[in-house]
């Protein structure tokens, strides 16, 4: 049975997930990749504010192919995240709950999620025209000219995830090695 949970996230909310929980999220989604982390990071240092308030929200690392007419956003599938673990601990640090990706974290990244009350999502691979399903509206918030890597905020209705790093510390990746481990 998946766990209903809502934006923006609460130390609460992500104090009552574990590795391995698997999520429905509804409400906001922000997406970002590299480019637009470098952008982010670089705000950050300079002492600006972010275009969007990350405070409690979750980013997903995709870059959507367009939209078909009369649909908000094309297949989203999640990129790989270890690509964004430079940037990852400072966006916590200034109040990112949650990020879905797919792949492993970095110990420096799972180490931040335990600091920051923090929480990584894996989306399915392969399964980016099934997630566009639950984007019930697409709008570009900011580095439009990044064009598909343009962050944008997402509305969603039951976006499905799997727990794998928690603020506890846990890596599902890591369990699942251990228990399956033959020897």
């Amino acid at each position: 049975m998946a766990i209903e949970i809502s934006t923006p996230l609460t130390d609460e909310v992500v104090a009552r997930l574990k590795a391995g929980d698997n999520v429905r999220i509804s409400g906001v989604l922000y997406t970002a990749r590299d480019a637009a982390h470098k952008r982010l990071v670089a705000l950050l240092a300079e002492g600006k504010e972010l275009p969007m308030d990350i405070r409690g929200q979750i980013i997903y690392y995709v870059g959507p192919a367009p939209a078909r007419p009369g649909k908000p956003i094309g297949s989203a599938g999640p990129t790989t995240s270890y690509r964004m673990d430079s940037y990852a601990p400072l966006l916590m640090e200034d109040g990112l709950k949650g990020m879905i990706g797919k792949g492993s974290r970095s110990q420096a990244v799972r180490d931040a999620m335990v600091r920051f009350k923090a929480v990584y999502f894996a989306a399915i691979g392969g399964a980016g025209a099934l997630l566009a399903k639950c984007v019930k509206a697409s709008e570009i918030v900011a580095y439009e000219d990044l064009g598909p890597e343009a962050i944008r905020k997402l509305t969603v209705e039951g976006f499905p995830a799997v727990v794998v790093n928690d603020m506890y510390g846990n890596d599902l990746y890591e369990e699942g090695v251990r228990r399956y481990r033959i020897g």
